[in-house]
């Protein structure tokens, strides 16, 4: 599809990514790379999934937050990786108007959803580690269904008025994108309407989705580490400490990862800054979840072994 003339203005009906578009020599590279991060991703995040339903010590509502986390990351990476390896062996990389407000609904619900659930996750961690007798009531079955739901809640609410308020823009060109996804900073620069009501309700959510989860999580750690150093023993201290450190290792990198890409002065950067920027958010992120968790906690790296095991014996 073309842009088409209306009232003597030309309308966007597509989008064209330049991501990449600076070292076409290396793209066959880049699809293997990415096919294969996209593979592992996948993987890794199922087996958690899998891992967490079927091993009856893993039925607590730290696992339960994980499983929820895992199938996020699978949502957020498939939001963006398949288009990108397609348009890998494509001379004209595009996307359709409707597919890109698609594609900006789901990246903002799971942008925003994975925040939400990570604090939600630091709450869990503090309630175990500094109201260790009062845990099963203050994480009952029913708070943590809550806290997820929640959680997804704040993301749809959020992308949903993202979403309609760049549906509402006018877009006459050009339809030119510098990036290998659509994104609401993206799309507000190619507008030639006012912007104004777009800018504003984005600050708003990055305060609130963004930042607001960020410093709870914080606030939950600053309390969770002083609850630890006051505990007397060594021992005591390396056990409480190991159950928060998968944990506190994705939460660095997630809002880590976010701020420098959504926070970062524009002027200044290259493409392939930007690209390699987004990448570890988008991209990384997600398959770095699973193999920290896999790595670091001794329960996940059982169950997943024990799985691993089963389903060896079941091939043989």
């Amino acid at each position: 599809m073309e842009p088409y003339e209306m009232n003597n203005q030309t309308y966007v009906t597509e989008f064209i990514f330049l991501g990449f578009s600076n070292h076409p020599q290396l793209r066959g590279l880049f699809f293997l790379i990415f096919l294969v991060i996209y593979l592992i991703t996948l993987l890794g995040n199922m087996l958690i999934i899998t891992a967490t339903k079927i091993t009856p010590a893993l039925h607590t509502p730290m696992y339960y937050f994980l499983s929820n986390l895992s199938f996020l990351d699978i949502c957020y990476t498939s939001t963006t990786v398949p288009i990108m390896l397609v348009n890998f062996f494509r001379e004209r990389k595009t996307i359709s108007y409707e597919g890109c407000l698609s594609q900006i609904f789901f990246l903002v619900t799971c942008a925003g959803t994975e925040g939400v659930l990570l604090a939600a996750m630091a709450y869990d961690r503090y309630v175990a580690i500094c109201h260790p007798l009062q845990y099963p009531i203050l994480m009952s079955a029913k708070v943590c269904v809550c806290l997820v739901t929640g959680s997804w809640l704040c993301g749809l609410v959020n992308s949903v008025t993202h979403t309609a308020l760049a549906a509402t823009l006018t877009l006459c060109g050009p339809n030119q994108i510098s990036h290998f996804l659509c994104d609401i900073p993206l799309i507000l620069k190619l507008s030639c309407s006012d912007t104004s009501v777009n800018e504003s309700v984005l600050h708003v959510a990055s305060a609130t989705i963004g930042l607001s989860p960020c410093l709870f999580t914080a606030v939950s750690y600053t309390l969770i580490i002083s609850a630890i150093l006051r505990i007397p023993s060594a021992q005591g201290r390396s056990k409480a400490f190991s159950t928060c450190a998968s944990h506190l290792t994705v939460v660095v990198i997630f809002f880590g990862t976010a701020n420098f890409n959504y926070d970062r002065p524009r002027e200044g950067y290259s493409l392939d800054m930007d690209i390699l920027v987004s990448v570890l958010f988008c991209v990384m992120t997600p398959m770095l979840n699973p193999i920290i968790y896999s790595l670091r906690n001794k329960e996940v790296k059982g169950a997943l072994q024990k799985l691993t095991r089963e389903g060896d014996a079941l091939v043989s």
